[in-house]
């Protein structure tokens, strides 16, 4: 055990050194210069278009709205990545975790938009009907049929990554949470977990984006009252909070 434990935590030293975090920061910076800020500069558009989008348009493409589509991929975000995200960062990078996430950000939103709009110029529509897109195929579609190999190998672990960073740690998040505030056994919510978001999945992206517009909303209202609340609870800590926040960002 110990030896794996040795071999995964020098793999993971690797991966996620200083090489992969330049690629990162330096992916994003690059894009969101080449695009001359728009990422920043077009946020009040971008709320605008998202609010005009709420209804699907008949005649546009695509299967649910612009609006579900936001609630659909923020569904995924708020918890695992506001919340224990963050708090793995800090506990583990001390608080000047926090300036480099605020770093990552700034430039990821130029990464981001350039996937998406990769996703959707390069997506194909199925024996269903049904569109289906994502970098696999915007790096057969875009890149060439040589390249294919490279879309299958990121669809791969791809989806293997979804076990450990995405079920895996969403699952264990609660768990604890539901254990330590009720004492509801792990094991219990473990079988409760994977059957509910079922009825959702096995409804396709429509379904998926329905109820992701009807539980978001209520989500990002409640994570962001409750980190209000926090702050005004904490408000004479917060000078000292960024103090340590820069200080340790470069120490």
């Amino acid at each position: 055990m110990e030896t794996l434990t040795a071999i995964v935590g020098a793999i993971n030293g690797f991966v996620w050194g200083p090489p992969m975090l330049v690629l990162i920061l330096g992916t994003g910076l690059f894009l969101q210069l080449r695009l001359g800020l728009m990422p920043i500069r077009r946020i009040p558009t971008g709320f605008r278009m998202v609010w005009r989008g709420r209804k699907p348009d008949a005649d546009a493409p695509g299967e649910i709205s612009p609006y579900a589509a936001l609630m659909t991929a923020l569904a995924a975000t708020v918890g695992t990545g506001n919340i224990a995200g963050v708090a793995t960062a800090i506990a583990i990078g001390g608080p000047g975790a926090l300036f480099w996430m605020w770093m990552t950000a700034l430039v990821g939103m130029a990464t981001k938009y350039s996937e998406v709009l990769l996703a959707v110029h390069f997506r194909e529509t199925d024996d269903h009907g049904e569109q289906i897109g994502g970098p696999m195929y915007a790096i057969k579609n875009g890149l060439g049929a040589h390249w294919k190999w490279l879309g299958v190998a990121f669809a791969l672990f791809g989806g293997l990554a979804g076990f450990g960073i995405g079920n895996m740690v969403q699952s264990n998040s609660i768990a604890e949470a539901m254990n330590s505030s009720f004492a509801v056994p792990h094991w219990l919510t473990g079988i409760v977990l994977p059957a509910l978001p079922s009825f959702v999945l096995l409804g396709g992206i429509k379904r998926i984006g329905a109820v992701a517009e009807q539980l978001v909303p209520g989500m990002c209202i409640a994570y962001i009252v409750a980190a209000l609340i926090v702050l005004l609870v904490n408000a004479g800590g917060i000078p000292a909070a960024f103090g340590l926040i820069f200080t340790h960002a470069f120490s």
